[in-house]
């Protein structure tokens, strides 16, 4: 896989976090949050190149938010209380991972 380019990953980027709110909030069907499942899951897996730019740390955060918001989704349900509360944990952690790795410049 290619290495995302500097507005490749503010897209991807972006894109993740949308998804987390939008999980979040709540406000959309049981397809809907699938979706932005997916897009989280995707942008997890094409931002993997670029973990090493701003240091490493907001993509172990916005991976660990990735598994935590689809291990949440998972067990909700089993446990609706517990894998609502994995899956607010883990939107969280996408949003912060988001926000510490977007590159403001070149």
């Amino acid at each position: 896989m290619s290495d995302l380019g500097h507005r490749g990953l503010q897209a991807a980027l972006i894109a993740a976090a949308l998804a987390a709110l939008a999980i979040l909030v709540s406000l959309f069907s049981d397809p809907v949050r699938l979706g932005c499942l997916v897009v989280i899951a995707l942008a997890t897996i094409v931002t993997a190149p670029r973990r090493r730019v701003n240091g490493g740390g907001w993509w172990t955060l916005f991976a660990a938010g990735a598994v935590a918001s689809i291990a949440g989704a998972g067990l909700a349900e089993l446990t609706e209380t517990v894998g609502g509360l994995v899956a607010v944990v883990g939107g969280a952690l996408v949003v912060v991972g988001a926000t510490i790795g977007f590159p403001v410049s070149e």
